[in-house]
């Protein structure tokens, strides 16, 4: 149990001194391949071109803002890409872009006021959970036998 306090220590710490930057890229969900682990949901290595376009991000600005693109990656499902669709949605909504001159911001970024209150928020702000996004009902309906 040494190392597993270790290492969520190292990612605490971590996550404090890079606040309020996330510790890490946002990567959509997907479904494990194969009949043994399709109902499984994981982390995918980054969001297909067609999510990005649905949610309104240029491809070349995703990397910038912390998005990873695999543009290598289809969507086989309607319900999918809506899921990573809302991700990047909720992910735009919280963003805060740091203007690099803060004396001039440009459009898109943000206000002095802004960029203070997420200063002194630190790192509570809670990552995009991905248990959420694919609801798997066990329930299934026995019926009466002859």
């Amino acid at each position: 149990p040494g190392k597993k306090k270790a290492r969520r220590s190292h990612r605490t710490d971590k996550a404090a001194k890079l606040a309020p930057r996330p510790v890490d890229r946002l990567r959509p969900v997907v479904r494990c391949p194969t009949i043994k682990y399709n109902r499984r949901v994981r982390a995918g290595r980054g969001f297909s071109l067609a999510e990005l376009k649905e949610a309104g991000v240029p491809r070349k600005l995703a990397p910038t803002i912390g998005i990873s693109v695999d543009p290598r990656r289809q969507n086989l499902s309607e319900e999918s890409l809506k899921a990573n669709v809302q991700r990047l949605k909720e992910y735009k909504q919280r963003l805060v872009l740091f203007p690099r001159k803060t004396k001039s911001p440009k459009a898109g970024e943000a206000s002095a006021e802004e960029t203070k209150k997420a200063r002194e928020s630190g790192h509570e702000g809670k990552v995009v959970n991905s248990n959420n996004f694919f609801p798997i009902s066990n329930e299934v309906k026995i019926q009466e036998g002859k």
